[in-house]
This record gives structure tokens, sequence and C-alpha cells, in this order.
């Protein structure tokens, strides 16, 4: 019997692996290398879910919060900024609801609260403020970062500019030792040594001197307008009312124009029909969601 030639059994393996290499190949899809629709859309969407849920997202919305806060009271920026690093704030249910390619900015919603320092509060005496807000995360137009663009936010901006000071029973010096001078500004820097606790006391007063509405006190003849001219809380509503109905009266067109005059006396009349501050103070945080509604052409008549 003749031995086979070493030489053709290796051509023959040759053709055998290259036959193997030839089916394999034919057997793949030309897509089987790349990213099915769903991974494709899926990596982008789960990078813009991340922007609206980051720390660095939150922090910036904090940061807006006390700013426009401040702007509000007419205060120090850098005293709002003091107490906006010791303040937390918290997002529930972060949803990303749109992401523009062109601007690179995600749009996103929130269920936003934010929780003072120990020893603050806000009129009404809370400490605790919270609001449904929209937010748009997007890269600043000098490429130095990133920007937040919150609305929404008035349920918080609003009562945060009437910050105050608060009294603390659990820390009250004892009978035979001098007490520390008092102040009602809850920006003035505090003693290093000394700790502030929470406890359920109530703000501090608000002298009558105070008040800065955007009327002149002067001419206050209304029981809603003396209300507003002996509170700084509520003058200070009455500020930001006026701002936003100003500004909106300056881009509105001739319907919206109307609507926002024909629903500003019925706001007056509600105000001045209030026998109490808090009355007052929700009549004034009604009528500026009222304006935003106009002019975002959500409004339904009542």
């Amino acid at each position: 019997m003749r031995r086979i030639n070493p030489t053709v059994l290796a051509l023959g393996g040759i053709v055998i692996l290259l036959l193997l290499f030839w089916a394999f190949s034919a057997n793949r899809s030309a897509d089987q290398d790349k990213l099915t629709g769903n991974e494709t859309a899926g990596a982008p969407q789960a990078s813009a879910e991340q922007r609206c849920a980051s720390k660095a997202t939150y922090d910036l919305i904090k940061r807006d919060l006390f700013r426009r806060a401040a702007q509000t009271r007419e205060s120090d920026q850098s005293a709002f900024d003091r107490i906006s690093a010791s303040a937390v704030i918290r997002m529930e249910n972060p949803v990303m609801e749109s992401e523009d390619d062109s601007s690179g900015a995600v749009n996103c919603s929130g269920s936003l609260s934010l929780d003072l320092p120990p020893g603050l509060a806000v009129i009404g005496g809370r400490r605790s403020l919270s609001a449904d807000v929209d937010y748009s995360v997007q890269p600043a137009a000098d490429g130095s970062g990133t920007v937040v663009l919150l609305r929404n936010a008035d349920a918080i901006v609003t009562p945060l500019a009437t910050l105050a000071r608060v009294e603390d029973t659990a820390s009250l010096p004892t009978p035979d030792a001098p007490p520390p001078p008092a102040s009602n500004d809850p920006l003035a820097p505090q003693p290093p040594e000394t700790v502030i606790e929470p406890g359920p006391t109530e703000p501090a007063p608000v002298r009558q001197g105070q008040a800065r509405p955007s009327f002149n006190c002067a001419n206050a003849r209304t029981r809603g307008e003396t209300a507003v001219c002996s509170d700084a809380g509520l003058a200070s509503l009455d500020r930001q009312m006026a701002a936003q109905f100003n500004g909106a009266m300056s881009r509105a067109d001739g319907e919206e124009r109307a609507l926002l005059q024909q629903t500003r006396g019925r706001f007056l009349s509600y105000r001045d029909s209030c026998r109490s501050d808090s009355c007052i103070a929700d009549a004034y945080r009604g009528r500026m969601r009222e304006i935003s509604d106009i002019m975002s052409g959500r409004w339904q008549p009542r």
C-alpha cells in the first residue's frame, strides 16, 4: 500500500480550514457586531437619566434656590451662600422628560425638598420646603461647565426669602448667666462655639418697618394692603408677584395681556377679603401660579 505524501496531507488540511472559515463567515449577520436600535438608544438614555439625578445637579439646584431667595429679599448673596452650604436638598422620583440633541440639554422633573439648617425657619415656622419642579441640565454657553435652569420653584423660593433665626429653648441661659444679645438677622455671623439644635419654636417676630412691598404703604387703604405693609414675608411675596406680573405684561400678546388684567382684579378682591396672613400668603402664591399658567397657555377659567 502506497503512503500518502506529507505535502498532500498538509495541503488537504489547509483546504479544510479554509472551507470551515468560509462556512463560519457566511452564517454571520452583517449587523452582528453593531448595537441594535434599543441598545443604541439605551446608552445615551442611561447617561441622560444620571444627569437628572446626580449630586452635582442637586448642588446646582440648591445654589440657585438660595440665589433667587437672596434676590427676592434684596440681601447679601454671600450670607445666603453660607446657609446653603448647611442646607440639605432631596429629590424624589427624578424623571428624564426629554433630551435636546442640538443643545445637549436634558429636561427633567421631580419632587424637590429643602431642609433648612438647625436654628432657622421661614414664615409659619416651617423648616422644610417642597415643590414639584422642572429643571434642565445643559452645558454652559461659554463652555465653563454645566448649568441648571430651574422652573416652578416659587413654592420654595418665596418662603425661603423670609428666612429668620429662631430661638432654641433647649439652649437658653441659666438665670445667673447674662443672656447673649438678641438678633433677628438670620444671616448675621454666629459665635463658632454656639451650637443651635432644632426645636419646636416659632420664627422671630418681624418689625413693621422692615416690610417693603411693591406699593407705597403710605397709600395703603384695604385690609390686604395694610397686612402686607405690616409683615416682611408678605411684602416679599408682593414684590415677587409684582415683578412677575410686570415681566409678563411686557412679553404678553393682546389676549394674554387682557387675561392678566382681568384676573388681577379678582386676585386683589380675594386678597383683601382674607382675615389671616396665611390666607394672604396663599393668595399671592396662587396668583403667581396663575400668571405662569396664563403665559404658558395652561390657564383655565374658574
